[in-house]
């Protein structure tokens, strides 16, 4: 049974919080902010992807050296099948690092690689929550919500999405691809 977590994104971190965050694992805001204002702004398919490599960049390295080498080894196990040590090394890593917007998102994927929705909704959900702009997370949860026959609730995070990264093709694509099925169904 697939369970819905709320679809509620929190606010950006204040400035306050950039000395916690450089602790707990979360971007300094700062930085991504400005990025973020770009990629909404830019028009040019190729630049945003350079823009949204740069976002992913500073999400990886926000947690620091130990964090980092956790989700290098756990890509590796992941990458050999070996899920279950790769959720070990994740698990360490969003223990560790509670506020580490990787750390959520790649331990989603190993769920989603293994077939249990469940789990990677509610690490989609926590990687939301901490990065409410994650457009990697939002894919995700939107490619889960569009699997299971959520359909409604897919077209709004792909729109959250948009909002975020207007120029993300796949998303451009996918909202499209469900408001057509929608008129087409009506016809």
């Amino acid at each position: 049974m697939l369970l819905l977590p709320a679809l509620i994104w929190a606010p950006a971190a204040s400035s306050q919080e950039a000395a916690v965050n450089a602790a707990t694992g979360a971007p300094a805001t700062g930085a991504v902010d400005q990025l973020f204002d770009e990629l909404k702004r830019e028009t040019n398919e190729v630049a945003a992807r350079r823009i949204a490599r740069r976002i992913e960049r500073e999400w990886m390295e926000a947690g620091g050296d130990t964090a980092e080498l956790l989700l290098q080894w756990a890509q590796k196990a992941a990458g050999e099948e070996k899920y279950h040590v790769a959720l070990d090394l994740l698990d360490q890593a969003v223990v560790l690092y509670p506020d580490y917007v990787e750390g959520w998102n790649s331990r989603a994927l190993v769920h989603l690689m293994m077939g249990d929705y469940d789990r990677a909704m509610s690490d989609l959900s926590r990687a939301l929550s901490v990065e409410p702009r994650h457009f990697g997370a939002m894919s995700g949860l939107a490619g889960i919500l569009r699997h299971t026959g959520h359909e409604d609730e897919a077209l709004e995070v792909y729109r959250r999405m948009l909002d975020v990264y207007p120029m993300r093709r796949s998303a451009q694509r996918a909202l499209l691809n469900i408001v057509d099925q929608r008129t087409g169904d009506r016809l």
